[in-house]
Order: C-alpha cells, then sequence, then structure tokens
C-alpha cells in the first residue's frame, strides 16, 4: 500500500493529500503558487511601470525646455535681409543653397577688444569669408567663394551719387561694400545661375564668442603660423584654439602659398570642425553649455527675413554632415590667382570648371567638381 502510494505521489505529487517535501518544492514553481517565482513576475510590471513614469517625465522636462529654447531663440534671429532686393533672380533650383558669411563687423567689441583681436580699424562691415552651402538629395556641399574673385557686379544705384551704374568687372567683396548683403547675393545668384534660398553672416565678436562658448576648437596644424596682421602665433602639432586663437587663423593669410584660396580651405576646414564640436552629446546635451554658445551666436547673427530657426538648424547639420565625411568641401574651380587688374590683384574662376559646378549643384547632381 505504502509502495502504491508512493509511485502516485511520483506520478501526480498534486493529488496526495500528504505530499513530500519534493512535491511542495514542485508546486512553488506553479504560475499561480503563492511562492518564491510567482513574487517576482509580480514585482518586474510595477518596476517597469516606473522607469516609464521616469522617462516620461524626462522627456516631458526636455519638451518644454526645448520649446521654450525654440522661442527665445526665434525671437532673437536678426531677420534683416532682403534676398530679393535687386529683382532678376534665377529660378529655383533643386536642393537649398546658403550663402554663409564672415563678416569684419565690429559690433560687439569694445575698442580693446578690436586691438586685441587684431580687428583694425575703419567703420562699416566687409566680408572676411563667403561660403556657398548647399544641400539636397545627393548630400552636402560647401564650396568656398574667395573675396578676392574676379566677377561682374551688376548694375546698381550708386547711394554717393545717386548715379546708376553700369555693369563693371570688381573682386566679390567689393558688392558686400557698395551695396550689403542684397547686392553681394544679387552678384552670387548673377554669377553662378544659383538662387540663393538663404542668407546667414556673423560679426567677428559672435565667432569668438561661440568658440569661447563650447569650450574652444581643438585644430591640428601641420607648421607653425605667424601673422602679424592677424595676429595668429601658433605652432605646429594639435591645439584647443580659443576665439582670439580661432579668428586669427582663420583669418591669416600671408602665410598660405595660395593667399586666399589657401585662406578659403582654413576657414571651411575650421568652420567644419567647430560644427563636429558643436554637436557632440556634451554640448548639445549640457545646458551650461549650448545655451551659451545659442546666445553668443544669436547675438551677432543676421539672416534673411524668410529664415526661420528650423532653416537654421538645417543649415547647421548640412556643415556638420560635410564635416562628417558626408559631404564635400571645395573652392571654386580657379584658371589663376594673383592676376593683375585695375582694382588690384585677383582670382579668376575657371570658366568651363566653375560652370560645371554650379550646374551640378542647380540640378542638385552629384558634384564631381574637387576644385
Amino acid at each position: 500500500m505504502a509502495d502504491a502510494l508512493d509511485q502516485r505521489a511520483e506520478e501526480d505529487p498534486y493529488a496526495a493529500p500528504n505530499s513530500s517535501s519534493t512535491a511542495r518544492e514542485r508546486f512553488a514553481d506553479r504560475p499561480s503558487s503563492h511562492y518564491g517565482p510567482r513574487r517576482a513576475h509580480a514585482r518586474q510590471p510595477k518596476k517597469r511601470k516606473r522607469l516609464r513614469r521616469v522617462v516620461l517625465l524626462l522627456l516631458a522636462s526636455v519638451i518644454v525646455a526645448a520649446g521654450g529654447t525654440y522661442g527665445w531663440a526665434e525671437t532673437r534671429l536678426d531677420r534683416d535681409v532682403d534676398l530679393g532686393a535687386y529683382g532678376d533672380r534665377p529660378p529655383p533650383g533643386e536642393g537649398t543653397n546658403y550663402l554663409v558669411v564672415g563678416s569684419d563687423s565690429r559690433d560687439g567689441l569694445s575698442e580693446g577688444d578690436v586691438r586685441d583681436l587684431h580687428a583694425g580699424g575703419g567703420g562699416g562691415r566687409r566680408t572676411d569669408s563667403m561660403m556657398l552651402l548647399h544641400t539636397g538629395a545627393n548630400g552636402s556641399s560647401m564650396v568656398s567663394l574667395p573675396r578676392d574673385s574676379w566677377v561682374t557686379l551688376p548694375g546698381r544705384l550708386d547711394t554717393t551719387t545717386g548715379k546708376t551704374k553700369r555693369p563693371e568687372g570688381d573682386k566679390l567683396n567689393a558688392a558686400f561694400s557698395y551695396g550689403g548683403p542684397e547686392l553681394l547675393v544679387h552678384t552670387v545668384e548673377q554669377n553662378t545661375g544659383l538662387r540663393i534660398d538663404h542668407y546667414a553672416e556673423i560679426g567677428f565678436a559672435g565667432f569668438v564668442n561661440i568658440v569661447d562658448a563650447i569650450g574652444g576648437v581643438r585644430m591640428c596644424l601641420d607648421r607653425d603660423i605667424k601673422d602679424k596682421k592677424s595676429g595668429a602665433d601658433l605652432r605646429k602639432g594639435c591645439h584647443t584654439l580659443s576665439g582670439k586663437q580661432a579668428l586669427a587663423f582663420v583669418r591669416q593669410r600671408h602665410q598660405e602659398r595660395e593667399g586666399d584660396l589657401g585662406r578659403s580651405r582654413n576657414q571651411q576646414k575650421f568652420l567644419s570642425t567647430l560644427a563636429h564640436q558643436a554637436a557632440r552629446p556634451g554640448t548639445l546635451f549640457d545646458p551650461t553649455e549650448i545655451g551659451p554658445a545659442m546666445e553668443a551666436g544669436l547675438d551677432t547673427l543676421i539672416v534673411d527675413k524668410d529664415m526661420s530657426l528650423r532653416d537654421l538648424s538645417e543649415m547647421f547639420r548640412a556643415v556638420q554632415s560635410v564635416s562628417g565625411g558626408h559631404g564635400k568641401r571645395i573652392n571654386v574651380p580657379v584658371s589663376g590667382f594673383g592676376v593683375p587688374t585695375s582694382k588690384g590683384n585677383v582670382l579668376k574662376w575657371d570658366a568651363k570648371r566653375s560652370t560645371r559646378l554650379f550646374d551640378d549643384l542647380r540640378h542638385d547632381r552629384v558634384v564631381t567638381e574637387d576644385g
């Protein structure tokens, strides 16, 4: 009889009125049991719910903060440039074209700052760098337009005499001097056949403040650079450049074998590196860094009347894409530099290659030109 009960217990332990310790252990393994595993199963959903609540609260905080920052930044944009002021514009192309300008505006600088930064004197503002940034289905391309480029300035009203001037040859940066951003945009459009969709310009003070706000920009130099005019005094090797050092680096050209072309390459390299470092997680998600950087940039940033913060963000992402190797950095093709003219030595674009480059950009084709 005992043998029969033992055999029954082994075959069906839950049916035995006087189960053994082994039977109780098996009973504890059942999902409906009050023992062991069931209690662990009950705790896990509660943990997941608490974790979801924490995540949702964090996301809500980020969204509220981002919304407030977005609204604040939108109100700070200085939308001062009328891209269609001169009319007679090229038809819209495919993709988006930005004209990114670094000016020598001294707004926001004290007399001491001007001396310390070797910013020189003079009133008003002139172009110190010009880049054509194209973004579209085939990636992004950043094309430097050297300020000494020989171009045709369109006919315009001479504000000093009140007379209409006929089209004439001159350096590209002369367009900015004569008619500000509007004439510069018109000149670029007429000489490239590209419609400029957006314009962004930053002065000396904004440039220096942005670099300092993100803790400097890490650059590696293949040679010593010493330029008295810009104040550059940098040794070969890798350095974290302060705003003052960075400004001197992008402005120097007297040690560049190709003058303005060499400077344009330095400016492209620096802008790409700046965008890459400003977008690193340690900066983007640290309000103590990204806040001051945004404020520093917006304080001296001048954009076109239709520029939104979203457009500005897309421009920044395009620059970042180029810096990450997903785009091209090139100079407009040149057939000669240091060419003497009545307006001084200039750079002359290679007519055939530059036309092909601008045509590729207008139709958003893969750019084959290497500049």
